[in-house]
Order: structure tokens, then sequence, then C-alpha cells
């Protein structure tokens, strides 16, 4: 068992790995995930003024002189759109920003990668937003806990997940900073979503364009097939899919 954690993409990143491999090939593959990470970090950040992500949105690389991976992103951020009915938008308030998918894409990438490698033991968790693989040592799965939207010690569920992504999007940490691209408004009506998939990518987009649409998205992530999903209202109200897979609520009550 090797447990890492560094600071990359702007978060604290968490890494255990659970094969039952030598320490030096624990390391070499953790090695592996976070140079992967601030590669991706380097070529998407907006808040780095000379990453392609950067450039492009200012109109100084033209999107075929960037590297492959970033029109892969485009391209799926485009797909997003068109899913989410425009609330998964990365052009909202005019300045290019596909973060709300770069970091649960590049997780997902990585641990995929880690597969390749041998490793079928995994969890990877880039700021709440967790990807998992096979199970924790002397378990059957990997248990991920929900943050509680207003304590920060607490947690509001716990899922019993594996070969499985869990996404969360809320208002608690960061303010209001998502954004209705229809009106403009800074999205206030719910305060968590989180949506468990297969891949955290689009989980992560669906979280965030549910937390867009503010209560009208809690409809339509009951509609979403393959995913699971919880939601705590500004108000204080929570509730959650039949198929969510919890094993423990914490001391947010379900409605």
């Amino acid at each position: 068992m090797l447990v890492r954690v560094e600071h990359v993409m702007g978060m604290a990143v968490s890494l255990d790995l659970a094969d039952p491999l030598p320490v030096p090939e624990l390391e070499r593959l953790a090695d592996e995930v976070f140079a992967w990470l601030r590669l991706v970090d380097t070529t998407f950040s907006t808040y780095k003024p000379d990453s392609e992500i950067s450039r492009l949105g200012r109109g100084e690389l033209r999107r075929e002189d960037c590297s492959p991976m970033v029109g892969e992103v485009l391209d799926r951020c485009t797909s997003l759109w068109d899913e989410t009915r425009g609330y998964f938008d990365i052009m909202v308030g005019g300045r290019l920003d596909p973060s709300g998918y770069v970091k649960g894409w590049a997780v997902q990438r990585a641990c995929d990668r880690l597969q390749l490698l041998g490793s079928s033991h995994h969890c990877l968790n880039a700021g709440g937003d967790v990807f998992v693989r096979g199970a924790a040592p002397g378990r059957s799965a990997w248990r991920v806990g929900v943050r509680h939207p207003w304590e920060a010690l607490s947690l509001a569920w716990v899922l019993e997940v594996t070969d499985m992504a869990v996404a969360t999007s809320g208002t608690y940490e960061r303010g209001l900073h998502v954004y209705d691209p229809f009106t403009g408004e800074p999205a206030a009506a719910l305060r968590s979503v989180t949506v468990v998939g297969p891949e955290l990518g689009t989980a992560d987009a669906y979280a965030t364009a549910a937390l867009a649409m503010g209560e009208a998205g809690i409809d339509w992530l009951a509609q979403l097939p393959g995913h699971e999903c919880a939601v705590v209202t500004e108000d204080g109200r929570a509730m959650r899919s039949d198929g969510l897979p919890v094993v423990a609520d914490g001391v947010v009550a379900d409605s």
C-alpha cells in the first residue's frame, strides 16, 4: 500500500495504491500519475498565462497548433454542451474555460493509465472528485465520503463504490462560482450536487451543469442513464436517487 499527496492543479491531490506490488513499483506508478497531472496543469490552467488554453483563449494560438489533448477536451466539451442543453458551457462570461471538465478527465485518464500499467486497486482524489478501481485493503470496495455542505468536518453521505467515479460540485467552498449561461446570474438554488457514474470527466460536468440549472437540475439528473446522484438545496433539503450506493447517512437528512 502506498499513499501520496501532492499539490497540483491548485489543489491537494491524493493517490492510494493498494496493489500488492513492490514499493519501488508503486513509487514509479505514483510518479507517472503526478507527472501527468502536472502536464495537464501546464496545458490547461487558466491561471497560467502561457498555458495552451490561455493562449488559445486570447487568440494567440490556433486550435490546430495545440496539443492533441486540447482538441480532445474541446470536442468532448462541445458534446457535453449538447447533452446538458447548454448548461455546461465553457464560454460562460466570454472566456474559454474548460476546467469544469478537465479535472475529472485528467484524473480518469490517470486511472486508466494505472490500469494499463498493472494497478487494479487504486483511488485518486482531486479536490473531492474521485475515481476508484478495485477495492481498499481488506474490503470489497472503496468508501468515499461526500462532504457536508455546511459543516466542513462532517459528511453528508458515505458511498461504497468500485470501478466508479464520484464528482461533487457545490457552492460551499468557492462561493457562487457557477453561472446560469442563459441568465448570466450565479447559480444559487443548489448547495451541493454529487454525481456517481462510470467516467469522472462526464460525472464532473454533469454535476456542474445541474448546479447551473438550479432546482430544474434535480429532475434532469433523475433522467440520466447509468448515473446516480445526491443533491442538497440551499434551503437545506437533501435528496438522492434510489440507486446511490450509500452505506451511511451523515447529518444531512434525506427527503
